[in-house]
């Protein structure tokens, strides 16, 4: 008997170990083709048994009042599989709610944009893709903003390298067409990791900078019951 228990505890600490040494990994895609948008994204941990797979297939904005009309795709592999689509509308309502339920986090949690700045140091991004091929229809006004846009790109990186780990020198691409229509395409691809054990940790920390801030149990409750009526309503809907 006191074999078999030995046993299970090595089993059991064996699997804690290698949960706390593996990483979550992700694959970003954001694609634009002339009208066509897609945004795909891949993430997988646990060495590959649970995977979720995210695609937003199209953006379609109409108009100032009704906004963004957005679809999102989603499926999962083993033990989590899932398929769902779902449709959402973006307009400024929407936006301003997403405003108001983000300064109430801040409020709810102590020093959360120090713990955010601090748990996207620890993301490592391997590669990093972005080109960009475009036309403004008139070859003088296309070669000025091939070289602005080579700088914004710069400092786009830049800024970025200063948030997060990157790993290796991110390729960047810019190709002006000299033509008279107008054309705009542009592709993004990086790839990266993060610990599953700072996770964690980050996740415990978050929830102790929760408890110390005034009334900051009381406020996350309030938000997420209110994420959880409008999804409520929404589902009904």
């Amino acid at each position: 008997m006191t074999l078999w228990l030995a046993i299970l505890l090595a089993v059991l600490l064996l699997g804690f170990i290698l949960l706390l040494s593996s990483f979550i990994h992700f694959h970003f895609v954001l694609r634009k083709v002339g009208k066509d948008d897609r945004l795909e994204l891949d993430v997988t941990l646990l060495y590959g048994w649970v995977k979720f797979h995210y695609v937003l297939p199209r953006v379609i904005f109409e108009g100032i009042e009704k906004g963004f009309k957005v679809k999102l795709e989603e499926s999962g592999a083993a033990p989590l599989k899932k398929e769902t689509d779902t449709e959402a509308q973006i307009d400024k309502k929407k936006v301003d709610t997403w405003v108001d339920e983000m300064k109430q986090a801040l409020q709810a949690t102590k020093g959360l944009e120090k713990w955010l700045r601090k748990t996207l140091a620890h993301v490592r991004i391997a590669k990093f893709d972005w080109s960009t091929d475009f036309s403004l229809g008139d070859a003088a006004g296309t070669a000025t903003a091939a070289g602005g846009l080579w700088g914004l790109k710069w400092i786009i990186i830049g800024w970025l390298s200063q948030q997060i780990r990157l790993e290796k020198q991110p390729r960047l691409f810019v190709k002006p067409l000299f033509d008279d229509n107008l054309s705009f395409n542009t592709e993004m691809k990086f790839s990266g990791r993060l610990s599953l054990a700072y996770v964690l940790y980050a996740g415990i920390l978050l929830v102790v900078r929760v408890i110390r801030a005034e009334r900051g149990l009381k406020q996350w409750k309030e938000l997420l019951q209110a994420i959880r009526r409008r999804a409520r309503r929404k589902s009904a809907s």
